[in-house]
């Protein structure tokens, strides 16, 4: 089974860096959630022998909705390496993905390690900052289908991430974070608008979860991990045509705006 799981790292790893769409891998195997996990692990295990250095985190699931929708009752997460971080204010090139969307999130910045079952008061002791962050999900899957397992192995969706303006929580009192307006806008016009109170009820939430899970796998958030708290609203799909650009920008009350422009070097046939 261990040659198995490395040879479907292996696959979606390679979709991954060539932007090009697979087959769900449970329409072949039979995977556990375990089992799932590990796929992950060794495909970013193959990012870390390219020298890519994982980041942090990234919590998915953490709208009930989406829960109810993929028929699961517990969150998921992902890992973020350095090759995936987007400049805030730069230029993407989406031809290194394959059908990319675009989530609203919030961004924590830990200080301390962080792991096992934790209240909110501890998870967020262990902060530095939070920011506001717009994160590139992209399945490798054709038609972006997939199940728990897939999405899992596939490392979540996640393919890149954008941080903004780091803000203190302890700067000029703890900064409120649970029910901030978030509008991400293409081109000047919103096409999302939420709360960040739809990320579990409170983005704080997610932080105790994301302790609780690296626990579960035998691991721990350590101090300096970026943790992605998940999404405040729906993704918005990201297609452009060869040469034209599309600005992203994510604005939010109390922490201000992070953005990227999209542009296409060239089309992808996929």
């Amino acid at each position: 089974m261990t040659e198995l799981l490395g040879q479907l790292a292996k696959r979606v790893d390679s979709a991954a860096q060539n932007a090009t769409a697979i087959a769900q891998l449970s329409n072949e195997v039979s995977l556990s959630i375990a089992d799932a996990y590990q796929v992950q692990n060794l495909s970013i295990l193959q990012r870390i022998r390219r020298d890519e250095r994982v980041m942090g985190v990234k919590m998915g699931f953490t709208s009930r909705a989406k829960m109810q929708q993929m028929g699961v009752d517990d969150l998921i997460f992902g890992q973020l390496t350095d090759a995936m971080l987007i400049d805030d204010g730069s230029k993407l090139d989406l031809g290194r993905f394959i059908h990319p969307r675009v989530e609203p999130e919030i961004a924590f910045l830990l200080n301390k390690p962080l792991s096992g079952k934790v209240s909110i008061a501890e998870a967020m002791a262990s902060v530095a900052a939070v920011a506001p962050a717009l994160e590139v999900i992209d399945s490798r899957y054709d038609n972006f289908k997939f199940s728990l397992v897939d999405v899992i192995a596939d490392n979540c969706s996640s393919a890149g991430f954008c941080v903004g303006t780091w803000h203190s929580v302890n700067q000029g009192g703890t900064l409120d974070i649970s029910n901030l307006g978030m509008v991400m806008e293409f081109d000047g016009r919103a096409v999302q608008i939420g709360s960040s109170a739809a990320i579990l009820g409170n983005p704080w939430r997610s932080l105790v979860e994301a302790s609780r899970l690296a626990a579960a796998a035998g691991s721990f958030l350590p101090a300096g991990c970026i943790v992605l708290a998940g999404a405040a609203t729906a993704a918005e799909a990201l297609v452009i045509k060869a040469r034209d650009t599309c600005h992203v920008r994510l604005l939010t009350q109390a922490l201000g705006a992070v953005e990227f422009s999209a542009h296409l070097l060239q089309e992808n046939p996929v």
